[in-house]
């Protein structure tokens, strides 16, 4: 059985095998496992006594070219002298490696705290960090990854759950009802906006504090071209029209960098109703996984949809009062 064809058999000894074979590094047994419920995460040792991370990608996410295209991001971030944990150039001189049907990087462990916010000082020190990632992101594009529009990322998404048999009988009409309406208020709003390279992700857990050296963004692995204000509004602790005063802080920080349109603000509730959707359409790929199915094991009844389709009517109401 080849480990492409079960990636739940991602072994230590087979993942030792693989980083040895691939980048020329002798390994010590040294194998733990860290949390990461998509991909294989484990920090490693060198028989030098350096402590690395070995991530392999949960095969089919994700093309060679796509995680080529965080790789570069990564990268550029690095050469601008952005805190980012880059992968490591090993090997054969790349970052991007294979075994046996599985892609795979390697990173230098790094130490530091999640950030918490508490101050103007902090919410200005994280505008800066991602007016300079928006700089690096917007050098160039990531012509293999998402494209956080409407009319294609999340059409794509609801294509997939309502196809793929996922909602219940009982409420498919009325899913399929609500985000047909959210699509097609908020579709033209992304039309004139600004799309480049962003992390996507960007919430107070992929920044690190680290003492004496600043704030560090880390896991690119949904970073995908879209509008900047994406990487604003999952660090706001509440709605944008109850957080300007940190909106404000944050926007203050990322122009004295890039220059910051704020006619995308309007797109923040929007943005919030399609990472429903994404996140709906994310868990229905891992409903066959044991993992999954203990952790969430209502996932898919009746009474779950009702709740989503209950949360994405409101989330449109609050679009058609603050938004258009």
């Amino acid at each position: 059985m080849s480990v492409a064809s079960d990636f739940g058999e991602l072994v230590p000894d087979v993942m030792l095998d693989a980083v040895e074979q691939a980048t020329g590094l002798r390994m010590t047994g040294l194998a733990t496992p860290l949390p990461s419920y998509i991909n294989r995460v484990y920090e490693i040792q060198t028989m030098e006594g350096e402590r690395l991370i070995a991530k392999f990608y949960r095969p089919g996410r994700w093309s060679r070219e796509a995680l080529q295209d965080e790789h570069d991001f990564v990268a550029n971030c690095a050469e601008s002298e952005i805190p980012v944990i880059a992968p490591m150039i090993i090997g054969e001189g790349r970052t991007l490696h294979e075994y046996d049907g599985i892609y795979f990087t390697v990173f230098p462990k790094r130490y530091g705290r999640q950030l918490e916010i508490n101050s103007p000082k902090d919410w200005l020190r994280v505008g800066r960090l991602l007016g300079r990632v928006h700089v690096a992101g917007s050098a160039k594009e990531a012509s293999a990854r998402t494209d956080l529009h409407p009319s294609e990322s999340t059409a794509d998404h609801l294509e997939h759950l309502n196809s793929g048999g996922f909602v219940t009988a009982q409420r498919k009409s009325d899913f399929k009802d609500v985000t047909s309406r959210i699509v097609e208020l908020i579709t033209d709003l992304f039309d004139d906006a600004e799309f480049i390279r962003i992390h996507g992700d960007c919430h107070c857990g992929n920044l690190l504090n680290r003492p004496g050296e600043g704030i560090m963004m880390i896991d690119f692995d949904d970073m995908m071209m879209g509008p900047p204000v994406q990487d604003f509004w999952l660090l706001l602790p509440d709605r944008a029209n109850n957080c300007r005063r940190e909106l404000d802080l944050l926007l203050r920080g990322y122009e004295m960098f890039r220059e910051f349109d704020d006619h995308t603000l309007r797109l923040i509730e929007p943005l919030r109703a399609m990472r429903i959707i994404y996140y709906l359409a994310w868990c229905s790929r891992q409903v066959d996984d044991f993992k999954f199915r203990a952790t969430y094991p209502e996932w898919g009844s009746d009474a779950f949809w009702q709740r989503e389709v209950a949360d994405l009517s409101h989330q449109l109401e609050v679009i058609r009062e603050h938004v258009v």
